[in-house]
């Protein structure tokens, strides 16, 4: 009775955990119109899409960063999307003051794991976290117990509060992780297997041009770092054949959205296709970079290997 007791729990958590509380067809970009959501990080799992975003929940017509959560969307088709009642939010974090910036999850042997921007209580500054899951919808809870990264671990690189946010993480084929990061200096470091510890020093890497949201992809044999650069931001990348660079830098990808000053992309195959999925100021009447809204367009590829000029569409993936 005791072992059945412990199965219908299990089942009734990861049911709530699941829950879905909306279901809705994309009519073009932005993807969701009825709330704001930023900085959107995708996953595809078991033949699922999942998008990770910020929630901008500043009212109008004020205007600062307003974020106490990360929101959970799901699609098979990129047409139907879901979007699930669970919250990850920075209070999560007992270590954390708050504010939910950037994030991304990646999953291994069969653990999801959520890598996020907050606050530190004690160690001023932004600082990256990781809470982890069974599910890529949830629960997921604190992995450490404290910060995976602070301010204080890299002030040999730059003295601002605000360069240890918008992580990205990316498993190699070899199966090691490594962790990518910065604001104004891009950083990276090994991560060890467990996936909530660093496995070596913290190194710096030099590109130009770079501001924020880096992000790896790969494909064939060619490592790609996107990211955000200047201000109002566009999306530049650079190209390697090894994930420890060197980076050779190959210009813009995406120009300035127009309406938000802030640029933050994911690009992802799923279903045999390139994905960039990206945040505009869409939905926003007064084009405030502070209420920012997801949208996904196509991503191609010339014969060398270099990426096509993503083009911001309204229509979106048709």
């Amino acid at each position: 009775m005791k072992v059945l007791f412990t199965t219908l729990l299990l089942a009734a958590t990861v049911s709530v955990a699941a829950q879905v509380d909306t279901t809705f067809v994309a009519k073009g970009n932005p993807i969701v119109n009825y709330k704001y959501l930023g900085d959107p990080a995708a996953l595809v799992h078991d033949g699922t899409l999942y998008i990770y975003a910020g929630h901008d929940e500043c009212p109008a017509p004020k205007q600062f960063y307003l974020m106490n959560e990360w929101c959970i969307l799901s699609t098979k088709d990129m047409k139907t999307f879901q979007e699930y009642s669970y919250k990850l939010q920075a209070k999560s974090f007992e270590w954390a003051k708050g504010e939910a910036w950037a994030s991304q999850v990646i999953e291994r042997d069969g653990k999801f794991y959520w890598y996020v921007t907050v606050e530190h209580k004690t160690d001023p500054g932004k600082s990256i976290g990781v809470a982890v899951s069974d599910s890529p919808t949830g629960p997921f809870k604190d992995a450490r117990g404290s910060a995976l990264i602070t301010n204080s671990m890299t002030t040999e690189y730059t003295q601002i509060f605000w360069d240890d946010i918008d992580p990205t993480v990316w498993i190699d084929d070899d199966g090691q992780a490594y962790l990518f990061w910065g604001n104004t200096q891009c950083y990276y470091a090994k991560l060890k297997k467990n996936m909530i510890e660093l496995e070596g020093p913290i190194k710096p890497i030099h590109l130009p041009r770079f501001t924020e949201a880096p992000w790896i992809h790969k494909r064939g044999d060619w490592y790609y770092l996107s990211f955000a650069s200047e201000f109002p931001e566009k999306i530049c990348y650079a190209m390697s054949k090894n994930i420890n660079g060197p980076w050779e830098y190959k210009g813009i990808l995406n120009e300035i959205a127009g309406n938000s000053n802030t640029n933050h992309q994911s690009i992802i195959e799923f279903n045999g296709e390139w994905y960039f999925i990206y945040h505009n100021g869409g939905i926003n009447p007064d084009g405030c970079g502070f209420r920012r809204s997801i949208c996904a367009d196509r991503l191609y590829y010339n014969e060398d290997g270099t990426i096509k000029r993503m083009v911001m569409t309204s229509e979106g993936v048709q």
